[in-house]
This record gives structure tokens, sequence and C-alpha cells, in this order.
């Protein structure tokens, strides 16, 4: 497997987080990858094999590009033989509004949109192995749509300091750090993200305690939960399988084997 990511330049990081490309050989049979919630929304470009998603009638055939937004519970994805991925990891309050598209709330979005030119193009970068091109054309669409965005300065220093603070601040001093009253920064907040400021705080300190987890599955669950300003272990185990759908010791042990075949570094693409 091969993963990168790329830092945004400066006039887009208050609306994108990163910029990615991971590439896997599934193999000749369908495969199953997992997708863990977060606190970001993902817009995903795929090439080489079909990539469908698991719904309760059955598998679903996705586009591409298609979005996913805040999760609740992991999602499993299905690909064969060569998949390579771009994706735009973006800010919930600002992917929206980035977008030009109405705000709504959960999972995968299938979404039609001018972006979907760059598919071609992408492709072509793809196929020859030249993904730092593929990388900057992104980019460079994204430049321009930042440049026609009206941006709220309100959401911005609350998103700050959701992010500085990993999720653990209460909404009432996100919307003092935003210098507004609760009442307007959960009305604009969730107008723009589709969720509250609680919503995707809980998904930002799920996200520290399971790249945590990945990182040293041997952690003391106490000691990370006083760390992320749970009330105690089991805050976090609640939380933990809420998102996750095993608790936090589980996944510990999933990381243990992950790690003798994988890179320690956390990818949100995770094979069940």
């Amino acid at each position: 497997m091969q993963h990168q990511e790329v830092e945004p330049p400066e006039e887009l990081r208050d609306t994108i987080k990163d910029f990615w490309h991971i590439s896997r050989d599934f193999g000749e049979r369908p495969t199953s990858f997992e997708v863990t919630p977060d606190g970001y929304a993902e817009i995903i470009f795929y090439f080489g094999s079909p990539c469908s998603m698991s719904t309760t009638d059955g598998l679903q055939l996705l586009p591409s590009p298609f979005l996913v937004g805040l999760l609740n519970q992991p999602v499993l994805f299905y690909a064969q033989n060569r998949l390579e991925i771009i994706g735009i990891k973006c800010f919930p309050w600002a992917v929206f509004e980035l977008l030009d598209l109405p705000s709504s709330k959960g999972g995968v979005r299938i979404f039609e949109h001018p972006i979907a030119q760059l598919q071609a193009t992408l492709a072509t970068c793809i196929q020859v192995g030249n993904i730092a091109e593929a990388l900057t054309q992104v980019m460079q669409y994204f430049r321009q749509a930042r440049s026609q965005m009206v941006t709220d300065r309100l959401l911005g220093k609350a998103g700050g300091a959701m992010r500085a603070a990993n999720g653990t601040l209460p909404v009432s001093q996100v919307a003092t750090a935003a210098h507004a009253t609760v009442r307007t920064l959960e009305r604009k907040f969730k107008q723009a993200a589709g969720y509250t400021v609680k919503d995707v705080s809980g998904l930002m300190r799920f996200e520290q305690a399971r790249n945590h987890l990945w990182l040293d599955p041997t952690a003391n669950l106490a000691s990370l939960a006083q760390e992320l300003g749970y009330t105690d272990q089991s805050h976090l185990g609640r939380e933990f399988k809420r998102y996750n759908g095993t608790t936090p010791a589980a996944f510990a042990r999933k990381a243990r084997r992950w790690q003798q075949t994988v890179s320690t570094d956390f990818v949100a693409f995770i094979l069940s």
C-alpha cells in the first residue's frame, strides 16, 4: 500500500486539512475495506477498480467523485484489483460552501458537480504515475473555488478553536472564541455543516482516541480518557463504541494485529 498526504497552500488552510493519495492492490476477489468516522468531510476521486458501498439493499456502485460526509459509524466499501484514490479532506463547516452545495447530514453522498470534469485529467496523471501532477490539478481547482467563496469568519474562528482543543471545548467556550453567542454559533454552524458544534466536537475527540490507540495499542485507557477530557474510562468506552462499533480494547487488539503488516501511520481506509 502506498499512501501520501500533502498540506494545502496557505489560502486553502481555512477550508482544507490536506490532499492525499492512496494506492492498493486488493487482488482478484472483491475485498472489503472500512472507513471509520472522523471530524472531516472528504471528496473522493477513484481510479482503476470499481468501488462499491455496502448498504442495507446490497452493494451500491459509486461514481467518481463522491463525498464522504461526517459518519456516525464505520462504512464498508468493496474493491478488487488495483484501486487508487485522490482525496480532499475538508473541514465540515466549509466543505459545502466550497462546493456551493446545500449542507446535508449523514454519510456518503452522490452529487452532480462541475468538479467531476477533473476525473479525466486526473485519470491520465494516475495512468502514467504522475501523482504530484494529479494533486497539483486538484489544488488549482480548489484555489479557484476558494477565491469565489464568501468566508464566514465566525465559523473559521469556531472551527479553529475546536481543532486546537481536539474537540474538548464546551459549546459556550467555542462561542466565546468565535466572539458570538451560543445561539448564533449553533445556527450558523448547523446551517453550514449540517451538524451541531457538539456533534463535530464529539467526532474530533473520538478521532484523537482512535489515532492514539492505533499508534499505541497498549495505552492505558483510564489515562487516555483523562487526557482527552472524557469524564472517565466508561465515558470514553461509550463514545468510542458509538462511533466505531467496537470498544477501545477491541480496536487496540485490531491495531496490534495490523501493525505487524502495515505502516503505523493511521489511514482511514482499514481492511476488515
